[in-house]
């Protein structure tokens, strides 16, 4: 993907009615702190246009970053941050459900976990949550250089288990730091989007 021009060009918080952008969106899902602002601004080669934090919790909107005037990366709320009252998971959660639910432009959804540790009991329901909307949610590995290489294939069979992932599913090992894996993205990401020419000649 040669990237000509990226801008954050909606920002829904829990009040906020969904745009109707009128093109293919991708959303990100994933739990607090477990690097999707990092992942985003990798894949839009920006420093620091989706903000980043070490404090968990810090998205708690729903982002739409424009790529290329042809499509929206889309940021969703983490989720399973202790440290906020259960009426505000709440309301974070229904803005995820709200968006998966309603978005008749969306094509795919990626789901982020920490390839360090076992996925959670809440990355466990997301993923279940995401496959019963309709979608087979790909899979990115984050924090891949907090690790080994010799440990990468041990942790990656660990999220395929944990999750009870369909079979099939993708499953990236991602490192924001070093790049890894983002090329991956981009090219499943091409897939997903990819609109069949209406000028193709009809066959006799």
């Amino acid at each position: 993907m040669i990237l000509r021009n990226v801008e954050l060009q909606y920002v829904c918080g829990i009040t906020s009615r969904l745009p109707d952008t009128g093109q293919p969106e991708v959303a990100f899902a994933g739990k607090s702190n477990v690097g999707k602002s990092s992942l985003i601004n990798a894949l839009m080669n920006r420093k620091a246009l989706a903000r980043t934090s070490s404090q968990p919790g810090k998205t708690q909107t729903i982002n739409y970053y424009h790529i290329n005037q042809d499509l929206y990366l889309v940021d969703l709320p983490g989720y399973g941050y202790a440290k906020v009252s259960e009426e505000i998971k709440a309301k974070w959660g229904k803005m995820i459900e709200n968006y998966l639910h309603t978005s008749p432009m969306l094509r795919a959804v990626f789901l982020l976990i920490d390839i360090r540790h076992e996925p959670s009991a809440n990355d466990a329901a997301m993923y279940d949550w995401i496959v019963s909307n309709g979608f087979q949610p790909i899979i990115i590995a984050t924090k891949l250089d907090k690790i080994k290489r010799s440990q990468v294939a041990k942790q990656v069979k660990l999220v395929k288990t944990a999750l009870h992932v369909v079979p099939g599913t993708p499953v990236i090992p991602f490192s924001a730091q070093t790049k890894q894996g983002r090329e991956e993205i981009w090219e499943l990401i091409e897939e997903f989007i990819r609109i069949p020419d209406e000028e193709e000649p009809i066959q006799e």
